[in-house]
């Protein structure tokens, strides 16, 4: 019998030889028939389902992880997916955005990149935007309340920059995070005017005449 490097891939049976797999199918891990993959590639969806939701971005990702997909398949698991409801783009995007705003209290700026790394669109991501409450002032104040004694014991600036710069971190504008910090802080009674640090004796020492 000739070797296998003899043997066209056709007459294996296996579809594009060796960039498909192993040429050989009596070697162990010779390529699954087709139903075997998708099967494999449908398990696979479904348990990431059952722990988390997914974009269909993630979806496709997920798929092509699975050895012998091609894209022909990776697009019919996907739109049977959407078909029975399991995927949705739209309510995903809804979902992760009023997650970040009412839980995180994020900023439209930190959704926007949440949005973008969960992999939608991003028409629909705007869309999603465009559904939040119109309140990041009010959202950024109360974050920044929740905050500000544990800035107690610093100079006034410092404590700006600490409450501004947690409040930017949470994707809020610069402008609003800065306002939303100096309110915080001067509600709290330490505004600019008030020391941060010991308090003064009251004594003062003037030069002998």
């Amino acid at each position: 019998m000739q070797g296998s490097s003899d043997v066209s891939a056709s007459e294996w049976n296996v579809p594009g030889g060796a960039a498909g797999g192993s040429a050989n199918p009596f070697q162990a891990d010779a390529p699954a028939g087709a139903d075997d993959v998708r099967e494999r590639a449908e398990a696979l969806l479904l348990r990431k389902l059952r722990s988390r939701s997914l974009s269909l971005s993630e979806a496709r990702i997920a798929i092509r992880g699975v050895d012998g997909t091609d894209e022909t398949l990776v697009e019919d698991l996907v739109a049977r997916f959407v078909d029975l409801g399991y995927l949705d783009d739209a309510a995903f995007a809804e979902q992760l955005a009023m997650s970040a705003v009412e839980r995180r209290g994020e900023g439209r700026r930190a959704v926007a990149e949440t949005l973008r790394k969960r992999g939608i669109p991003r028409d629909i991501a705007e869309a999603a935007l465009a559904e939040l409450p119109d309140d990041d002032a009010e959202r950024a104040l109360d974050f920044a309340r929740s905050k500000v004694r544990g800035v107690e014991g610093k100079d006034y600036e410092a404590s700006l920059r600490r409450l501004s710069g947690q409040l930017a971190r949470r994707g809020y504008p610069s402008s609003v995070a800065l306002t939303a910090a100096k309110t915080a802080l001067s509600e709290a009674g330490l505004g600019r005017a008030r020391s941060f640090g010991r308090p003064e004796s009251g004594v003062r020492f003037t030069p002998d005449d």
